[in-house]
């Protein structure tokens, strides 16, 4: 088996052409922070700013992430972030199958390499591609999943909860769970 240090990863991902992404990209957004973390942020695909930048969750999302991992008593550097497709869909629209599929490769090669204990899939397109496709968000926000030695769990993304502020209360809540399992690995 190949394997590859996450900097090689990046230098292969940052020459992708596979899907038609790369034909609108700015940059490739292809992830960022501790490369030892314990947990693993999740979401579908970098927006307007990220593309700009090439830095996963940097907009007005981005702004209101930071203030939930900072409540939880993390920062960028206890974390690692990143996407299902590691290129901007037209428009910010969701990741189209095809694209997800052959992008998602690349978000398993940084899960090998970085070895997380957690995943927390940020919005329905990242839960559906990681822990079930039929998975409900609305329904199954905040709980854990175990598969193989990870613990994932669904809970909204911020985008949706800059839309929608009445759903920032469930987020918290699966906030504090999310801290609470790290002290538990921690232990």
């Amino acid at each position: 088996m190949i394997m590859y240090t996450l900097e090689e990863l990046k230098r292969y991902c940052l020459k992708c052409k596979k899907c038609r992404l790369h034909e609108t990209r700015t940059n490739v957004v292809f992830g960022a922070g501790n490369e030892q973390a314990n947990i693993m942020f999740v979401g579908e695909g970098p927006g307007y700013n990220e593309d700009m930048q090439g830095v996963p969750f940097v907009g007005r999302a981005g702004q209101l992430f930071n203030r939930m991992i900072k409540a939880i008593d993390l920062t960028r550097d206890d974390i690692y972030i990143a996407n299902i497709v590691k290129c901007r869909p037209p428009n910010n629209r969701n990741p189209l199958e095809d694209e997800s599929q052959i992008c998602i490769e690349y978000l398993r090669w940084q899960v090998k390499i970085i070895k997380p204990k957690i995943i927390v899939c940020l919005g329905a397109v990242a839960s559906k591609k990681l822990i079930r496709p039929d998975l409900t968000i609305s329904r199954e926000r905040g709980n854990w999943v175990e598969k193989g030695d990870i613990f994932f769990m669904p809970t909204y993304h911020p985008s949706y909860l800059l839309r929608n502020v009445k759903a920032k209360k469930d987020a918290w809540e699966d906030f504090k769970k999310i801290r609470d399992k790290l002290d538990e690995i921690k232990r």
